[in-house]
């Protein structure tokens, strides 16, 4: 890689479960770097057991970036990652250390990369009709007019993603372009920093029960008394927070609408589908480097070899 005076970073992201935590404090430890978080969830104080949150213990003294910034009141969106994200990685460069952008929200980190433009973000008439609509409908009423507008979309959305869903329509209304088209355009673009992009990848069959271990964990580090005490602070489900899996769900048991069990059990079968739906959309992606964790025999220190002899040799990385 060329010195472009552009400032460097590197990505690590991938699926759910599959061990980015761990990876990223050694990458972080090695190469004399900072971690940003790229999670929708993490930003939020009081909810660590249902987002896997760091601990403090955990960051081994590794300076973490966009964790426990907002209280679960408030609303996150990608244009406040994005404006927050350059900031701390020009700090973190301007400290002379290495910006690691770690955490598996794809969008998130295609906004960075490619400085996407969200200036647009007025409430319109025709949002807000969406949004009754899927009040009184449901949210798949707005999701089968997505499939059939935007089916590209469609495979890489959820039905109860309601914020994007909802954004896709108002974008096909407006311009009459499908928004996986304008996202596709957008992929296009240059990016602003000289970067790696590393994916990590497990086996399905593994990655799936790494999903389902950590579930039955969550349940028993204490996550319904979490839910509960957020509950209690008068989270509800319609805030953005409380739409994180795990949460709507043991919020949905709290009040009585389906067992234990069955929060679990969709807990478990909802983030195996969010695993594929986030590889489906990194496998979209441009100049990444997939990572097979199998190929290393699951050896974080030896993935993280690899990573840093590639830094060094495409020059984002100078011992």
């Amino acid at each position: 890689m060329s010195d472009t005076g552009k400032p460097r970073l590197i990505i690590l992201t991938g699926p759910t479960s599959v061990g980015k935590t761990g990876l990223s404090i050694r990458l972080a430890s090695g190469l004399s770097g900072e971690i940003i978080s790229a999670d929708s969830m993490q930003v939020y104080r009081h909810m660590d057991i249902g987002t896997a949150k760091i601990t403090g213990d955990q960051m081994r003294g590794i300076p973490h970036h966009l964790i426990d910034i907002l209280e679960p009141t408030e609303e996150y969106n990608v244009a406040r990652f994005k404006e927050e994200a350059q900031k701390a990685v020009s700090e973190i460069s301007k400290r002379g250390k290495l910006p690691i952008i770690a955490g598996g929200t794809g969008f998130y980190i295609q906004a960075l990369l490619y400085d996407i433009d969200f200036s647009d973000n007025a409430q319109t008439d025709y949002r807000r009709k969406l949004f009754d609509a899927a009040a009184e409908y449901g949210n798949e009423y707005l999701f089968e007019k997505l499939k059939e507008v935007d089916p590209k979309a469609a495979s890489y959305l959820h039905a109860n993603d309601v914020k994007r869903v909802t954004r896709a329509l108002e974008f096909y209304k407006e311009t009459g372009m499908r928004i996986s088209e304008h996202n596709d355009n957008e992929r296009k673009k240059e990016p602003i920093y000289d970067h790696a992009y590393f994916v990590l990848n497990m086996p399905r069959e593994q990655l799936y029960n790494n999903i389902d271990r950590r579930v039955d964990d969550m349940i028993e580090n204490g996550l319904v008394d979490e839910v509960r005490r957020l509950k209690d602070m008068g989270c509800t489900e319609d805030m953005v927070s409380m739409k994180g899996l795990g949460y709507k769900e043991i919020l949905r048991f709290l009040s009585g609408d389906i067992s234990l069990d069955e929060a679990v059990y969709t807990i478990k079968r909802d983030t195996r589908h969010f695993a594929k739906r986030q590889l489906t959309w990194l496998k979209r992606e441009r100049d990444v480097i997939w990572i097979n964790k199998d190929e290393f025999d699951n050896d974080d220190e030896r993935i993280a070899e690899f990573i840093k002899e590639h830094l060094i040799k495409t020059g984002v990385y100078k011992e």
